[in-house]
């Protein structure tokens, strides 16, 4: 009789394969089993991120950033995450909590809610550290960027102008004319360019050296950039791949960093613009210090640091000329061509940075 029992099917101690039907019923209790604990791993942040939202609009996340005038550096910092990490919901937010999307990333676990204020559609996300909620937000849809800019028409186009205006800076057309113009420009005022590099490379390398005085000053003000560009809508662009992420990274330097606030800043006499760039620069070298990132990531970083900086640093010296010109009897039509011949050299350095910028976020620091 014994010689009749089967024993082993590798479940430890053995189980006799006479009894019909045996295996079958174990091995679906064991499916059942790990379902069932792999539904409970992925609802358990989903009802907690839930329950998060909940209170969020009810305002018990909601944090004064006022209460952080008179602690201590350490205590007054802890305040200033907070207050960022939970800011408040938009008025009139309204959040569909039956439809989470659980999502697993470096930060910890995301959790996103499809939400809307008024017509502007977006989602809430909740990220969360070992079941702890350690942020909240919402994103609108499309951020701050115009729809065609994530349209894969712009992103050829983008492309034959890039080869475009490559290819006829070498030649007698406009834009090799002025790019001659421009450098010719950049060489009699030499001692103003020159001096303005040394002052605004200057202030960024002093922000990164004060930043290993605070190196958790230095996270706060990431974060805080994060959540600005996810806003935007930068943080989503790197999902359209090369060509999507370089456009949106040339239209938001070109229009909020060079044009906006350089250029436009130096029609009035040129200082306004020196003085936006020199706390701009001071703040980017806090904030990209390599106290507060991985040394591979620095060192594929300084290429864009260095083009893309050196475009507003030619926006200003624009704005400087034109004071120049001004004050020189020259006449202020002279001194905005100047500034427009100097956003000009800007403008292509923008563009070569997008390119290189684009390659490095998808390919060297990944």
């Amino acid at each position: 009789m014994l010689s009749d029992w089967r024993w082993g099917l590798g479940l430890g101690g053995g189980l006799p394969l006479w009894f019909p039907g045996l295996r079958s019923v174990i091995w679906k209790l064991l499916l059942c089993l790990w379902f069932g604990s792999a539904v409970a791993l992925a609802q358990a942040p989903a009802e907690i991120a839930r329950q998060a939202v909940q209170d969020w609009q009810a305002g018990k996340y909601s944090l004064d950033p006022a209460q952080a005038i008179g602690k201590s550096p350490e205590e007054a910092i802890k305040l200033l995450e907070r207050s960022i990490a939970f800011a408040p919901p938009p008025s009139g937010l309204s959040v569909n909590l039956g439809e989470p999307q659980v999502q697993a990333t470096p930060n910890g676990t995301l959790v996103r809610f499809p939400a809307a204020v008024g017509t502007l559609g977006g989602e809430v996300r909740v990220t969360l550290r070992a079941g702890e909620v350690t942020r909240i937000s919402f994103i609108p849809q499309g951020g701050q960027l115009p729809g065609w800019i994530r349209s894969p028409v712009a992103w050829t186009l983008f492309v034959g102008i890039t080869l475009a205006w490559l290819w006829l800076l070498r030649g007698r057309t406009p834009l090799g004319r002025w790019w001659r113009e421009g450098w010719a420009l950049v060489r009699e005022h030499r001692r103003t360019y020159l001096g303005l590099n040394l002052l605004l490379y200057g202030l960024y390398i002093l922000g990164s050296v004060l930043a290993y005085t605070e190196p958790r000053l230095v996270r706060l003000l990431q974060e805080m950039v994060g959540g600005a560009l996810e806003q935007v809508g930068i943080g989503g662009a790197a999902t359209a791949g090369p060509l999507g992420l370089a456009l949106v990274i040339f239209y938001w330097n070109l229009t909020r960093g060079l044009l906006l606030t350089t250029a436009l800043p130096g029609m009035a006499l040129g200082i306004p613009a020196l003085l936006i760039n020199a706390v701009r620069y001071f703040i980017f070298g806090f904030a990209l210090s390599p106290v507060a990132l991985p040394t591979g990531a620095f060192i594929a970083h300084i290429p864009t640091l260095i083009i893309e900086l050196q475009a507003y640093i030619l926006g200003t010296f624009g704005g400087l000329v034109l004071l120049n010109k001004v004050m020189k009897g020259e006449g202020y039509r002279a001194g905005i061509r100047a500034l427009a011949l100097a956003t000009y050299l800007g403008t292509f350095f923008l563009l070569i940075g997008a390119w290189y910028e684009a390659f490095e976020v998808l390919y060297l620091v990944r």
